[in-house]
């Protein structure tokens, strides 16, 4: 006798989604689906956007610190642009949550066709 797929419930599947585009955490699974091929198409393009913000934004971070770093004079506000970029990343994350929480479509402008090109 065949057991049935704890993840096919609808419910099950949104609170995996919102799993997704928790800030930091969320890359993981969100990266563990694409590679393993898995979860339905609207959890397969919430985690394409979730990889792409995260490493869009683990790019920026590391790129101004960088600069910050190696800036003597103005340090100051490549670290208040690294601030807002994190706190930008922090509060789409959180805005793409609510739109899940209401089922409107999970969908950025720029973000999501970089996206959609991931395998």
């Amino acid at each position: 006798m065949k057991r049935a797929n704890p993840f096919v419930n609808k419910d099950l599947r949104r609170i995996q989604t919102f799993i997704y585009l928790i800030p930091v955490v969320g890359f993981f699974p969100a990266l563990w689906t694409l590679y393993q091929r898995q979860g339905s198409r609207e959890q397969r393009a919430v985690s394409r956007l979730a990889v792409t913000l995260a490493t869009g934004w683990l790019f920026g971070y590391l790129l101004l610190g960088a600069g910050a770093s190696a800036a003597q004079a103005g340090a100051l506000p490549l670290l208040i642009t690294s601030s807002l970029l994190t706190s930008g990343y922090f509060l789409v994350n959180l805005w793409l949550m609510v739109r899940l929480w209401q089922r409107k479509a999970i969908w950025l402008p720029g973000v999501s066709q970089v996206g959609d090109r991931l395998p």
